[in-house]
């Protein structure tokens, strides 16, 4: 039995998210059922963290198991690519790895951005791919709650009702905010999240970046351990899974 890596880049819009369901095209399953059409076997792929409907990567991280074959990661590579077509999915590395290594269990740090494009006009090329903003938002005071979200918190506030995490406490290794033009971009680091927490985050930065919310009111939310004291959700079109670290 060999086992492979693969490094993932995907447009999430057409799809139900990373896992496969019963009611869509999930990721998982694209990928799945061209393994099975290349390699004649019936597969799972383990992927290092699970995007939601609407969520892209540029760096997904994925495993698999395959029996009794001997062929080369860039013939495996070039295979995918072949059979993913026309969905919006590349393989963008293949290597072989120990039978110990898990792409999920072995993450030491994953790593998300979430973009914000902040102009009245609407978006055309860029529609689905970034979360658009008409109101003016100013960096500075988002800026200002880095230091009350950096760290170990218990993120209760901006946890997904849905989430199925043992526990809502995560540590935030590092929270970079910029802006380039129009663009606005929130850079997370960490272990592991919790369901829907960047997003919620986002969505409750974005209150304080267009002066609906103060500083003290995102860290009264943030204190406050109440689902119902997050802002609104932002939307998935901004969200992109990153890199993993191992």
């Amino acid at each position: 039995m060999k086992r492979y890596k693969i490094k993932i880049e995907y447009d999430g819009t057409p799809f139900i998210g990373w896992q496969r369901q019963e009611n869509g095209q999930s990721i998982q399953g694209a990928i799945e059922d061209s393994i099975k059409n290349i390699f004649g076997e019936t597969i799972t792929i383990f992927g290092a963290g699970r995007t939601d409907a609407g969520v892209h990567a540029m760096g997904q991280v994925a495993h698999f198991d395959i029996n009794n074959k001997e062929l080369e990661p860039f013939v495996i590579k070039n295979a995918l690519n072949d059979h993913l077509r026309p969905f919006p999915i590349a393989i963008l590395d293949v290597d072989e790895v120990d039978n110990q290594f898990h792409a999920r269990f072995n993450a030491l740090q994953r790593k998300y951005l979430y973009r914000i494009v902040n102009r009245k006009s609407p978006l055309t090329i860029e529609k689905g791919r970034a979360w658009h903003v008409h109101k003016d938002i100013e960096v500075d005071p988002m800026k200002e709650c880095i230091s009350l979200i950096e760290g170990k918190h218990d993120f209760t506030t901006f946890r997904s009702a849905h989430c199925q995490s043992n526990s809502p406490i995560k540590t935030i290794d590092s929270l970079k905010i910029t802006k380039s033009d129009e663009n606005i971009y929130f850079g997370f680091s960490a272990k592991s999240f919790l369901h829907h927490q960047v997003r919620s985050i986002v969505g409750s930065l974005k209150l304080v970046g267009e002066q609906s919310w103060s500083v003290n009111d995102f860290s009264d939310a943030l204190s406050s351990k109440e689902r119902s004291r997050c802002g609104a959700v932002a939307p998935p079109d901004g969200l992109y899974f990153m890199e993993v670290k191992y």
